[in-house]
């Protein structure tokens, strides 16, 4: 592959050709990638060796995407349903007669009334990560139509909050200098199955001497590799980091000049921290007093010693009620012994707020011409469906275009969503790869292509490279792109405007505008931001005040604490009668939320719906490993196959995900038992903020539950 042209797209012939490309995937890592060609076929992706943040280098799920593209049961003509909803009966039909009659339906709901549009809703996320294939085209769509707008929050909003409040944006120090880093905090993340390629510079770092610690309820993968790991109870990490505030307090391990400095509010945060000594955050983590010690005593010596601490935030930590101050929380720690003069030092959680996206020249919010249609959070679907019109809420939602998503597999209190998705008064269109549990409720699918039939371009959250997708093969069957999808659907409606005529090319390029170049990214695949290498070693945060704001005026004016603070859980485990076990929901390795959980070759890696669980919560049950088990609480229940598993601990029981409902044991998944609750800043889930019980199926029921989830 080497010398390969970046710009050779859609190769025919007979000689292999190789397309430079991007993972679409909800990863921080947005790898480049290379497709081999022949004959018109993709026969592999791997990774580009010639991008420095890939290094040659795929995670499994990714390196087996030819699978995913030519898999048998991908759609690819349109489908219109035939049977009861979530019967999954459809009909093929022609593109014109699909696209025809939801214009008209649609037509019909938004002229009825001066804001009828609002009736309709679109529901995506992050099933592409492309800017083009996203939200470009269809935003500019729904905004033409008026249609109610959608609050994406499932993912990472109460994180993007913390950190918007306290270092001014989604920025933080760059990944490759983790390697240089002699102490590594990895708060949150399983690095190793979902951030792989900033894993290879702890790598670097631990053979130069590195100390990694790993903070996480759950003993991954990546907390085997680390030298310790602290399983602390789910939601209590702002506790953990203002203890850790407290000893560096007490210990002088602070560096008064940064802090007085390139800070503000130091003595409201030094007076809140004075407040968690250790031994009361040890009650409320659920920690050894002497292991939190520890770990603040490890953080503050390197600061003491002159050495660059480096701590990796990943968003699971913030999927609790209190996710918005824990990250709040966590972002203040290098402020305050001055990792920030080091460029191994500081935080990271995501570096998406470098990219100069121009978002508006691709969504044109201008379209909406001073309409101002309500938001609907994406995480409260289920409320939301089934709420009839009323004045607070508006009119009841009549018809969901769902692109980019499968919110009745991983929008939470699942129940509830099918319940909104069934009924026969809600017209569903559906753009999918595949007939997913959402597409099962559709009124019409519509084939959508995948990343190798289309032009995308891409940001990152783990890096700073703009990186250019070029289709690779035509697109199978029937597929289009869903910006073809919307253009046709504006035409279908008579949306004239211009700007549905823009290609995908067009669209790609503004993305950026002027700030990138372009003719870079058609020549190798990906181009670097310029970044300098120690962001805040003088401060120059993108706050309104230039500082670290430990005290943000911001939140303080809205009512809320302006100092970051333990925020307990809606729900805490071992304190509920009924149901005593706080229990999380991290993706199973080979799964990325509910993309590649119908790839076999995937899903025979992870066998069936699995719940660990640890030996003494498993004795105290009667459990034993291998038994199918009943996890329920008061939103409903879930049948898995239980393993007494190290991965938990007391306490916890962690439910891997993201299955299809349809491929579990009993027709359901992990998030019948989760909560449409919001976090303390973002209005984000709480995916990770729920209590259960479990109990062993009797051989009758284990017998009824079959093995559905190998199939």
């Amino acid at each position: 592959m080497q010398g390969m042209n970046a710009s050779t797209s859609t190769p025919t012939g007979n000689d292999p050709s190789y397309v430079v490309g991007a993972c679409p995937h909800d990863c921080p890592d947005t790898c480049s990638m290379v497709t081999t060609v022949h004959n018109g076929v993709a026969i592999k992706v791997q990774g580009n060796a010639a991008h420095p943040h890939t290094n040659g280098a795929l995670c499994t799920k990714v390196s087996r995407y030819p699978e995913r593209t030519y898999h048998p049961e991908r759609v690819l003509q349109p489908l219109r349903r035939t049977g009861p909803k979530g019967s999954g009966q459809f009909e093929t039909v022609g593109w014109d007669s699909a696209l025809q009659d939801i214009a008209q339906r649609l037509q019909h709901i938004a002229q009825r009334a001066p804001d009828s549009a609002q009736a309709i809703l679109p529901y995506s996320y992050a099933g592409t990560m492309g800017l083009v294939q996203s939200e470009s085209m269809a935003a500019r769509f729904f905004n033409k139509l008026g249609a109610s707008q959608l609050e994406r929050t499932i993912c990472a909003t109460a994180g993007g909050e913390g950190l918007v409040h306290t270092l001014g944006g989604k920025v933080g120090m760059r990944v490759e200098f983790f390697a240089e880093s002699q102490l590594i905090l990895i708060w949150g993340s399983n690095s190793i199955g979902s951030n792989l390629h900033f894993w290879r510079h702890v790598q670097t770092a631990k053979r130069n001497g590195a100390k990694v610690i790993c903070i996480d309820p759950r003993r991954t993968e990546t907390a085997d590799k680390c030298h310790e790991h602290l399983a602390l109870l789910p939601g209590t990490d702002a506790a953990l980091a203002l203890t850790m505030m407290h000893e560096l307090i007490q210990n002088d391990w602070l560096d008064h000049d940064y802090i007085q400095r390139y800070t503000v509010g130091w003595e409201a945060l030094r007076a809140r921290a004075l407040e968690w000594p250790p031994e009361r955050a040890a009650q409320v983590c659920g920690l050894p007093v002497e292991q939190i010690k520890a770990l603040a005593r490890d953080y503050g010596q390197a600061y003491a010693q002159g050495k660059a601490a480096a701590i990796r935030m990943n968003y699971g930590l913030q999927r609790v009620h209190g996710g918005g101050n824990a990250v709040r929380a966590i972002a203040c720690l290098p402020a305050l012994t001055g990792a920030w003069r080091h460029r191994a030092g500081g935080v990271l959680l995501s570096s998406s707020g470098a990219f100069p996206v121009d978002r508006a020249a691709l969504q044109r919010p201008d379209l909406l011409a001073g309409k101002t249609p309500r938001t609907i959070n994406m995480v409260t679907i289920g409320d939301d469906l089934l709420r009839p019109a009323s004045p607070e809420f508006g009119p009841a939602i009549e018809a969901v275009i769902v692109y980019d998503s499968n919110p009745v597999a991983v929008a939470p209190e699942s129940g509830k969503v099918v319940q909104g998705f069934a009924r026969e008064d809600l017209f569903t269109v559906v753009l999918e790869h595949f007939q997913t549990d959402t597409a099962d409720y559709a009124d019409y699918i519509l084939p959508a292509t995948t990343q190798l039939e289309h032009w995308d371009v891409h940001l990152s959250y783990g890096h700073t490279d703009v990186l250019l997708n070029r289709p690779s093969v035509a697109p199978l069957g029937q597929a289009k792109t869903n910006t073809q999808i919307f253009r046709d659907l504006a035409r279908h409606m008579g949306l004239d405007d211009p700007c549905f005529a823009d290609d995908d090319l067009t669209l790609c390029r503004a993305a950026y505008g002027q700030a990138v170049d372009f003719e870079l990214l058609l020549n190798q695949g990906f181009a670097s931001l310029p970044m300098p290498e120690a962001p805040f070693a003088q401060g120059g945060f993108p706050t309104p005040s230039g500082k670290c704001e430990f005290f943000c005026d911001r939140l303080a004016i809205r009512g809320l604490d302006g100092l970051p603070g333990h925020v307990p859980n809606y729900e805490l485990g071992g304190v509920h009668a009924d149901y005593p076990l706080a229990m999380i929901s991290p993706p199973a390795r080979n799964f990325l939320n509910s993309t590649f959980v119908n790839v076999k070759s995937l899903r025979d890696i992870e066998g069936e719906p699995l719940l660990e669980i640890s030996a003494q919560d498993a004795l105290a049950r009667g459990i034993q490993s291998g038994d199918r088990v009943r996890v329920f609480n008061d939103r409903g229940e879930y049948h898995c196959a239980a393993e007494i598993s190290p991965r938990a601990r007391d306490g916890v029981v962690n439910g891997l995900g993201i299955w299809w409902r349809k491929l579990g044991l009993n027709g359901t998944n992990v998030n019948q038992l989760t909560s449409q609750k919001l976090t303390d800043l973002g209005r984000g889930p709480t995916f990770y903020d729920c209590v259960v019980q479990v109990a062993r199926l009797t051989n009758s029921a284990q017998s009824a539950t079959g093995e559905g989830g190998r199939s």
